[in-house]
């Protein structure tokens, strides 16, 4: 499996450990430390957690986010389990000679409810706290609400993740319970955790909605994608509600075939409807051999259409190895998305010039590229 961090540091004062890289925020969190070129390293707690490992990793760290918690199970398993993190964590940092001077716990708005997952929660803040308190270091509580977006597990992560599984299968989702939910995407959950963001923005980045409000909103966004057409994604929340229903669309699915209207004077091709908010096109020529790309988006949505010409555009999941592939050519002109956070490419595999067509949801801006290179 590709790894950016490789497990291994090249400057500790930039390097981040995270416990429960591997989940759905981990996962979200690893790549937004990617896109801002910083190392991260990986550490397991739990019945996986060995002390020496966690000790070396955190030895001279730059910050340390504790994410790792357990929301399901029984009582006794979501209370144990929480509290054992954090103490698995508390005592590694106690024996340290040069801790991380940052200490961030990925916590939930739900601390403190009663609850006994809140409680645990509110629990595991309190020991972190603490350690960091007598440790010198500075600690930073950052309470999440319910979170969406990319690659998260149907029935299990979120309600987005069920309706946008659901939806993508043809099933019609049923709202069992109406109530206001406040949802906050991913990869703004993994800048509050990482500092990029201000905890000050945080309920300007989260959003209020009911679970009806969401259900239409997702199907709408299927309704227009169902033949290539993009939604108005003028509103971030609705782009990254896009972004994470697009990540639920099976490989096979995200390529878009146009119809050829040819006559006497040539041929005509539609390629984009947009139903609103800014965006940008351009075309590039590309020589024999030649590649294009080789980079990722954090928000950012991009299609490309190859006009003249063949292609093979490729694709990879940042942190995976399968690659995925389309072969398209001018002679029939097939518009490809790019998913968010994956790397992706265009090689000119044909004896000629290739033509293709990109658009972008937004204005570029030089300052904020939302583009990182990564090659596929």
């Amino acid at each position: 499996m590709r790894d950016s961090a490789n497990q291994t540091r090249s400057d500790d004062s930039t390097t981040t450990v995270l416990t429960g890289a591997d989940g759905f925020l981990g996962w979200h969190t690893r790549a937004a430390l990617h896109a801002a070129g910083s190392d991260a390293l990986r550490v397991r707690v739990g019945s996986n957690f060995d002390a020496h490992t966690t000790a070396e990793a955190l030895e001279g760290s730059a910050r340390l986010i504790h994410i790792a918690g357990v929301n399901r199970g029984s009582e006794s398993e979501v209370a144990d389990g929480n509290i054992l993190f954090a103490n698995q964590i508390s005592q590694t940092l106690r024996q340290l000679n040069s801790p991380p001077p940052s200490i961030v716990f990925a916590n939930s708005t739900q601390a403190g409810n009663g609850t006994v997952y809140g409680e645990s929660k509110a629990r595991a803040a309190d020991i972190l706290h603490s350690t960091a308190a007598d440790l010198g270091l500075e600690f930073t509580d950052v309470r999440l609400p319910n979170l969406f977006g990319e690659h998260g597990k149907p029935f299990y992560n979120a309600v987005t993740s069920t309706f946008c599984q659901l939806l993508v299968d043809g099933e019609m989702p049923q709202v069992l319970d109406d109530k206001e939910l406040t949802l906050l995407h991913a990869q703004n959950a993994a800048d509050l955790l990482t500092g990029s963001a201000g905890l000050d923005l945080a309920s300007n980045l989260a959003k209020r909605i009911l679970v009806s409000e969401l259900l239409q909103c997702l199907k709408d966004i299927a309704d227009i994608y169902s033949n290539g057409e993009i939604p108005d994604v003028s509103d971030p929340f609705v782009r990254d509600l896009f972004n994470t229903y697009r990540s639920y669309v099976p490989n096979g699915a995200r390529a878009f075939t146009h119809v050829l209207n040819s006559d006497s004077r040539g041929t005509f091709v539609e390629t984009m409807r947009s139903h609103g908010g800014q965006s940008q096109s351009s075309f590039s020529t590309t020589a024999p051999d030649v590649t294009r790309g080789q980079h990722f988006h954090r928000r950012k949505i991009e299609r490309f259409t190859v006009i003249e010409g063949e292609a093979v555009i490729a694709m990879r999941k940042l942190f995976s190895d399968e690659v995925i592939e389309f072969k398209v050519s001018g002679d029939q002109p097939t518009s490809i998305d790019m998913p968010t956070l994956w790397p992706h490419k265009i090689v000119n595999i044909g004896k000629k010039t290739l033509l293709t067509s990109f658009w972008i949801d937004e204005l570029f801006d030089p300052t904020q590229p939302d583009t990182v290179r990564e090659n596929v």
